[in-house]
């Protein structure tokens, strides 16, 4: 297989600052060493409740975010110890659609100016090229040629997002990364701008990493997922594989919550406990607080990987010792 984005043991921590009488510093244990490889042409998706680590790993895999320790390597560069030069050049293979379309564009710019700039930054272009890159990106994505002279609060939620989607790929990249770009939108709008994302993958040879919360969205859209908690990847699996047989307690919770129709709930998984805080972590498993299986070793050690298959693994006490 094709490694094209390779994350080994990537870790962030904040520090927040002094206290006003000099009390000690807290760390926030943002990332504690993931573990990813995407590959080339693929849609991988972290998963996780709000405030795991999914849109810290973002900005740390598009170095917009000093990282504390690891390594993110883009197709054989190591970004950590690249230079400017290098990582400016590869800001137009790796491109970002934020989350809120209402917030992620700029009010004062015509949408024809939102588009034109990356091009103005990164290329150097005639005007009449940088107008027709523009009209070829709108049509792809849908943006009609008489709107482009409007602004963004002239534009619906939907159409707002199409036109960070056509921002995100008028540098043609290689690699986009979708921080939840469809969770501010309504039901019937996120159908659409999925499909144009699937539609848009296979025409330009995408690789997405698209995060969410919402495993409804992932299971439509992703190849594989990894599913985050308190900034470790507790499982990874083919997305077949996660929603078939999941292995992780916090994965089954996940699948758990999904409204159905007519299913009995007296099986399903609630957690209980509370979420343990970042700046304090638990010296064992991170969810052993919550965890309905927890076990004694599991407030003591962190456990290691269990592999159920070449493409999925989970970290459990409950596999320990267990040929899979």
């Amino acid at each position: 297989m094709n490694t094209f984005i390779k994350i080994e043991n990537l870790k962030k921590h904040f520090e927040s600052k002094k206290g006003f009488w000099g009390q000690k510093k807290d760390i926030v244990y943002a990332l504690n060493g993931i573990n990813i490889d995407i590959q080339k042409g693929e849609t991988f998706a972290l998963v996780g409740e709000s405030g795991c680590g999914k849109s810290t790993a973002a900005r740390c895999i598009l170095a917009l975010e000093s990282i504390t320790s690891g390594d993110v390597i883009f197709d054989g560069i190591n970004l950590k110890t690249a230079n400017k030069k290098t990582l400016q050049n590869l800001r137009k293979r790796m491109q970002i659609i934020f989350q809120n379309p209402y917030s992620s564009l700029n009010p004062r710019m015509k949408i024809s100016d939102i588009l034109a700039e990356p091009l103005k930054i990164n290329l150097k272009l005639s005007k009449n090229e940088i107008e027709k890159r523009i009209l070829e990106i709108a049509d792809i994505t849908g943006i009609s040629h008489d709107s482009l002279g409007r602004y963004p609060h002239e534009f619906s939620g939907g159409q707002r997002q199409r036109i960070g989607i056509a921002r995100a790929i008028i540098l043609k990249p290689d690699f986009i990364i979708a921080d939840e770009p469809v969770s501010a939108l309504d039901v019937s709008i996120q159908a659409q701008i999925l499909n144009l994302l699937k539609e848009l993958k296979q025409e330009l040879n995408l690789t997405y990493l698209f995060i969410s919360h919402d495993l409804s969205v992932v299971k439509y859209i992703a190849d594989r997922v990894g599913v985050m908690y308190l900034g470790e990847l507790v499982e990874v699996a083919t997305t077949q594989e996660l929603f078939k047989n999941p292995k992780h307690p916090y994965t089954k919770a996940l699948l758990n919550a999904i409204p159905q129709i007519n299913v009995d709930n007296k099986d399903k998984i609630l957690l209980s406990g509370d979420l343990p805080s970042p700046k304090n972590l638990p010296k064992g498993c991170m969810f052993a607080s919550r965890c309905p299986n927890v076990m004694d070793v599991c407030k003591e050690i962190n456990p290691e990987y269990t592999d159920f298959s070449t493409t999925q693994k989970a970290k459990c006490h409950l596999y320990q010792g267990i040929r899979v």
